[in-house]
């Protein structure tokens, strides 16, 4: 990959990336949107981050995973024979594409350092990544789980062929005012990590070995049933003569926790729950898990670790609190005024309705 006299290496690889693109197949241009959806779906591979890697001007050095991605797309013109387009799986190449892929990777992979390198020599600014909980030190790999709608809720939602109503696939998820709270704040706190958002009925086998951050209860997300595989003391119960609840084990007794409302039915309070664990799949990576009686109950669970003026309080009280814990849920009253959500204290004894494992004497 020949370097201009005027880029430096960050630009060239934009550069680079963008002529991949552009010219690889003569005649045969690739749009950004063709791209993004080829690399994964436009969930986990947007159009603006595929214009960030191509920005010569200010260009964000893509991830290792997303390169190995490039090179396979564009080793073989097959990756463009049917729509949408697609990366073929590995026994799917020939040997001449293997070598291909081969080649393409190395100078992709190889443009990457070289722009890692000049950025750490020059002693160019960079933006650290946020610290806490959401921060997971290792670069690896993210899927972010959400619950979906049911299908009757669904069905009263625009269809993709409707020409008169606006669609988006977003519609499908449930607690999105969670996803778009949370989503940001993990791409800044693992920048260079691959961050996917699925729902938990269209998970892949690979994706159930990264990180996993799971937004829902166990009425509506089938994974938060999955996952909560230790002797959790702490259940959720969606209906019965009681009603929707969390319930606390504490030997043969059941303590059961309700969302608080006034006698008008106006909600007062929500239950949310936090929980963090080992990924029972793959050890060295986690599960989170922010689910609550309703959507306001997830939404608190997730501006606790993602509100400026608490996020920090609180990721501290979890430090300390829970310092030497292999797993550890907090169950926790999450207020709502005129309608509204207000981020839990951790710190505050009157937000904590039981914690997992108990306190030290």
């Amino acid at each position: 990959m020949a370097v201009q006299p005027w880029e430096d290496p960050a630009q060239a690889l934009a550069r680079r990336l963008r002529n991949l693109r552009e010219h690889t197949w003569p005649g045969r241009p690739i749009t950004q949107r063709q791209l993004a959806q080829a690399l994964g779906g436009e969930r986990s591979a947007s159009v603006p981050l595929i214009s960030s890697w191509e920005n010569v001007n200010r260009p964000v050095v893509p991830p290792e995973e997303r390169l190995r991605a490039y090179a396979t797309f564009f080793a073989t013109p097959r990756s463009i024979e049917q729509q949408p387009f697609r990366l073929l799986k590995e026994d799917e190449l020939t040997d001449a594409e293997r070598a291909r892929r081969d080649e393409l990777e190395r100078e992709l992979l190889d443009a990457r350092e070289a722009a890692l390198r000049r950025g750490s020599a020059t002693g160019e600014p960079k933006i650290a990544p946020l610290g806490g909980p959401w921060h997971f030190g290792d670069a690896k790999p993210i899927t972010m789980v959400c619950a979906e709608l049911p299908e009757p809720q669904r069905r009263q939602l625009p269809e993709p062929g409707d020409p008169d109503r606006a669609y988006a696939e977003l519609y499908a998820y449930a607690d999105l005012d969670a996803l778009f709270e949370l989503h940001g704040h993990i791409r800044a706190a693992n920048p260079t990590s691959q961050v996917t958002v699925r729902t938990s009925s269209a998970l892949e086998p690979d994706d159930y070995t990264n990180h996993l951050v799971v937004l829902g209860g166990v009425d509506w997300n089938q994974a938060t049933r999955s996952l909560l595989r230790f002797d959790l003391p702490v259940e959720q119960v969606t209906g019965g003569p009681a009603g929707a609840h969390f319930t606390v084990r504490s030997g043969e007794e059941h303590h059961p926790f309700h969302a608080e409302l006034a006698e008008d039915g106006t909600p007062l309070a929500d239950v949310g729950h936090f929980y963090r664990a080992p990924n029972p799949y793959n050890s060295k990576r986690t599960v989170t898990i922010c689910n609550g009686l309703s959507s306001r109950g997830v939404l608190g669970v997730v501006r606790a670790l993602t509100d400026e003026r608490f996020r920090d309080r609180n990721a501290g009280y979890l430090r300390h609190r829970f310092a030497g814990a292999e797993a550890y849920s907090i169950l926790m009253r999450v207020l709502v005024v005129d309608g509204a959500v207000v981020t839990p204290d951790w710190t505050r004894p009157d937000t904590h309705l039981h914690e997992w494992p108990e306190a030290r004497a």
